[in-house]
């Protein structure tokens, strides 16, 4: 059987298997070391002056066996689908935020910045606080609006990058990749895509024109809650022509092999748990449209949505585990539903196995400028709701005893 060509649904499983393992180890072991040691001072030499047969590593903040075979599960991914797969390339990082900041610091030095205003919040506060520092611009625009888009690119020629998210944080509008990546084409404007809410499972950017796919791992790749982790995937001649490996090594913020090989195994149940989270958001999307205390859901599959054509013209196999929700009682709705969910744990992130609940108005976004994260579209009363893997009647029953006392806060 030609490996190269199994279905991702099964290299999910089968890509760990260690091929030089001296003892026939049958999931990749964790290579737990700072450094490794050289044969020879030639192996070393060649090493360093990265010529063929010396050694294949040498310090894991350079490169680790454990961290290398993520990487190319993670290039296998996003790839899945192209014709030329096996020139795309993928780097592992400590946290999804170390990915995207050191991706913006390599391609955007020097220049300026085009993002969507509603983003997760880190990387909204990178592009407003610490960028500027850096010598890098943010106009922060409706990417969809492409008449906009395609005027401020004419108007700014020190745009580097169009930064945008799958599937906004946690507004849930969905990026119309394509239309946005022929723009950043047409101005030789490298396109970022974060996306962690989407996966593979259901898009893969790169197949839509963008240049860069970002993750959290933290997240879904994971998939348990268990540790903290990124990913950056392109292809190798871009990813070389910004030196984005030396510039993980020389910021450091590399993925240690521990996580590594947790996310190796979160991987092998990837796609039955991603089924499931979209199936549970589904019908829990269904349930809130036609509660009385809920006066909007934002969730890409249903037909309700402004953006359900694109979302369906892209998706596949679901819409992801991801929704939000506009109280009809405001702030204090939000908070009070926070402290009246019993099932749901009231906590930040998304991607676990259980459900997740949290109100960004009092949490998540509370240290925002209000009038900035209004016209992000996070308003007073939105709570994000990350769907696990439970039986989804228990998740339902659960909202279900929290929202009907809404009615007294609103009164």
């Amino acid at each position: 059987m030609d490996k190269s060509k199994m279905h991702i649904e099964s290299e999910t499983v089968h890509a760990d298997h260690p091929t030089n393992d001296p003892f026939g180890s049958h999931v990749m072991p964790i290579y737990q070391t700072s450094t490794f040691r050289f044969d020879t001072v030639e192996d070393g030499r060649k090493f360093f002056a990265h010529e063929e047969g010396g050694a294949t590593h040498s310090y894991s903040r350079l490169g680790n066996p454990t961290v290398d075979k993520l990487e190319t599960i993670f290039a296998r991914l996003e790839g899945n689908g192209l014709q030329d797969q096996e020139d795309i390339s993928a780097l592992a990082f400590s946290s999804g935020m170390a990915a995207i900041s050191t991706a913006l610091i390599a391609m955007g030095q020097g220049g300026s910045i085009i993002a969507q205003p509603a983003l997760y919040g880190c990387t909204g506060q990178f592009l407003k606080e610490e960028a500027p520092k850096l010598g890098m611009k943010t106009h922060f625009l409706d990417l969809n609006d492409l008449e906009a888009l395609d005027e401020m690119l004419m108007e700014h020629s020190d745009v580097n990058v169009i930064y945008a998210e799958t599937i906004a944080n946690p507004t849930m509008e969905v990026a119309d990749i394509s239309a946005i990546a022929d723009l950043a084409k047409a101005y030789d404007v490298i396109l970022m895509v974060d996306n962690t809410f989407a996966t593979p499972y259901h898009v893969r950017p790169l197949e839509y024109g963008a240049d860069i796919v970002l993750h959290s791992a933290t997240k879904y790749l994971n998939g348990h809650g268990t540790l903290i982790g990124g990913a950056l995937v392109g292809r190798d001649s871009l990813l070389e022509e910004y030196s984005l490996a030396t510039y993980r090594k020389n910021l450091g913020g590399v993925m240690s092999p521990f996580e590594a090989w947790l996310l190796l195994n979160g991987l092998k149940t990837f796609n039955l748990r991603m089924e499931r989270h979209a199936e549970n958001t589904m019908e829990v999307a269904e349930y809130l449209e036609q509660h009385e205390a809920v006066s909007k859901v934002f969730y890409p599959g249903l037909k309700s949505q402004p953006n359900y054509n694109l979302a369906k013209s892209i998706f596949e196999g679901g819409y992801g585990g991801v929704l939000s929700f506009e109280l009809k009682g405001g702030f204090d709705a939000g908070v009070h539903v926070m402290e009246n969910v019993e099932f749901c744990t009231l906590a930040v992130s998304l991607g676990t196995a259980d459900t997740l609940i949290q109100h960004p108005a009092s949490m998540t976004h509370s240290v925002m400028d209000e009038e900035l994260r209004l016209q992000a579209g996070i308003t007073d009363g939105l709570v994000r709701l990350a769907v696990g893997i439970e039986r989804v009647d228990d998740i339902i029953a659960d909202l279900k005893q929290a929202l009907p006392e809404i009615e007294s806060v609103t009164a």
